[in-house]
Order: C-alpha cells, then sequence, then structure tokens
C-alpha cells in the first residue's frame, strides 16, 4: 500500500511563505494528478491546486498568485509553494495522488496555521 507523507507545515505569519512537500513509500506508476487540499476548522475538504502527467496546473480562486504546485519525479510527487500567506489560509493540507484507473491515495495532513 502507497503511503504519502506531508512536510513542511507549521506556525507562519500572515505575508509569510513555507513550502510544502509530499513524499511516497514507493514509485507510483500511472499517475494522472497529484494535488493538494486542505480543510479548514468546520469546513468541507477543498481543493488548492492539482497537476497532471502532461504538466496542467489548476488553481482555486484563492491561491492564484500566491501558491505553486510543482512536481519531482515518481517517489517524491509533489511541492507546493505558498507566498503571501494570509489567516484564510490557515488549514490542515493533503497530499493527494490519482492514478489513471481512479485509484488514489492520500497523505496523512501537515497543518498550516497562519497567525501573527
Amino acid at each position: 500500500q502507497v503511503q504519502l507523507v506531508e512536510s513542511g507545515g507549521g506556525l507562519v505569519q500572515p505575508g509569510g511563505s513555507l513550502r510544502l512537500s509530499c513524499a511516497a513509500s514507493e514509485i507510483i506508476f500511472g499517475i494522472g494528478a497529484w494535488s493538494w487540499y486542505r480543510q479548514a476548522p468546520g469546513k468541507q475538504r477543498e481543493l488548492v491546486a492539482s497537476i497532471t502527467s502532461g504538466g496542467s496546473t489548476t488553481y482555486a480562486d484563492s491561491v492564484k498568485g500566491r501558491f505553486i504546485i510543482s512536481r519531482d519525479n515518481a517517489k517524491n510527487p509533489i511541492y507546493l509553494q505558498m507566498d503571501n500567506l494570509k489567516p484564510e489560509d490557515t488549514a490542515v493540507y493533503y497530499c493527494n495522488v490519482r492514478q489513471h484507473w481512479g485509484a488514489q491515495y492520500w497523505g496523512q495532513g501537515t497543518q498550516v496555521p497562519v497567525s501573527s
């Protein structure tokens, strides 16, 4: 069973930056897309950013121009560079990988509190 592990979260002040990383326990084949989701307290999980195997990216409107998703290789799939963080970005951030045939994997999440 593939495991995804996020890292890089932590307390940051408004206007600050963080870089989240997601590492896989093994090489993942047949990837359709890598994504970052987040879930704020009392809210539903939402898509933050996604990158397909072809390199196309999608961002939530709330993070466009501030966040960048990128990928490395099949075992260490994705990063999320977050700049100009705002208090409303406070959430648990989850890594997700979806294979072409529909199977998907989730990380355990990493907390990102944005507060002064």
